[in-house]
Order: C-alpha cells, then structure tokens, then sequence
C-alpha cells in the first residue's frame, strides 16, 4: 500500500509545483457581441448584443490555456422571405442567449499581447418555444464554434478582440436552411488575482 501511495504523493508534488511555478489568475470580463445567425431565414448583417463572465488563465512563458464561462446574447434580423422559408408569421427579429464556454489556447508573443484559439462550446438557454407555436424548439439545445482572436495585457485589464465561427447547424426545424452563429467579440477584462 504504500509503495503505491508514495508514487502518488510524489507526482501530485511534482504537478502542484508546476501549476504553482506557471501564473495563474481568475477574473471577470465583460463587452460586445456583434452577432448573426447565418442561413437564409435571417439578414446577412451583424446586431449589437454583449456578453459577461468570467475566465480562468493558467500561463507558461510561451503557451497557456483559458478557460472561460460566458453569458452570450446574438440578436439577429429575420430576412424578408423569413416567412416563406420557415412558415412563420410576424418575425421580425430574433434573440438567443446563451451559457458559453471557450477553453481558450493562449500563445504569448510578448508580456504584452496573446494570441488566443480554440472550442467553444454553447448551450442555448432560451429556444424559442412559441416560435413555433406548438411547444417544440425552433433552436437546438447546444452548440459547438471554433474562436480566434488577440488579447491586450496591460497590468491587470484584458482587452480582447475575437472572432466565433459556428461550426453546427442549430435549426430544430425540419425541412429549414443551416443557421450558425457568428459573433465579433471586443471587451474588456479584469484579473482579479
């Protein structure tokens, strides 16, 4: 038993100084979506929107990783022939809001700027039930989007740009054209240690 324990011990030592040598930092984040859902149902046209959250970094020298929950909201305009595609009436425009979670890869090209890439992945809180006006979501439950983007640092504020492409269809509706989120994120974030 304890040559089994040991091994163990040692290797969380190993692994907790490491995290500990590298920086680590929890904060707050807030700023705008410029979004749209793409497909022929909606205007081809970003709207203002926002998003707010939280982020976790866990940085080396070079590389590191952010992981981040989000508030997300897309506002999109329904296109003129909205109507015929998807048989409803009277939409004139449409609101998502979402429980986002990029798990952001970081590469720092200097004290000063990120690069950042990686998964993002979605889950809609709000379907639109009586889009459809039978009880059936007009929008899948979750998403999947791959983001990219730039980040500031100066002492403890983030500033960041993004871009968030969706990678999956979130229609629930049968016989309906691919919508997909798209979001140009800008804000500003806070490490708040």
């Amino acid at each position: 038993m304890k040559t089994k324990v040991i091994p163990i011990v040692v290797l969380l030592f190993f692994i907790s100084s490491s995290l500990f040598s590298q920086g680590i930092s929890f904060g707050i984040k807030a700023g705008a979506n410029l979004g749209k859902i793409t497909g022929e149902s909606f205007k081809d046209e970003f709207t203002f929107a926002y998003h707010a959250g939280g982020f976790l970094t866990i940085s080396g020298k070079k590389w590191g990783i952010q992981p981040e929950v989000l508030f997300s909201q897309v506002n999109a305009d329904t296109a003129t022939n909205f109507n015929q595609v998807v048989a409803f009436k009277n939409v004139d425009q449409i609101q998502l809001k979402a429980l986002t979670i990029p798990i952001m890869i970081n590469y720092n090209l200097s004290k000063f700027i990120t690069l950042q890439a990686g998964p993002q992945f979605g889950i809609i809180l709000d379907q639109n039930k009586d889009l459809l006006q039978n009880g059936k979501n007009a929008f899948k439950s979750g998403d999947f989007s791959l983001a990219a983007g730039v980040q500031f640092n100066i002492l403890k504020f983030k500033i960041y740009g993004r871009f968030v492409g969706g990678v999956t269809d979130i229609s629930n509706i049968e016989n309906s054209d691919t919508w997909k989120v798209q979001n140009i994120q800008v804000g500003v974030g806070l490490a708040l240690f």
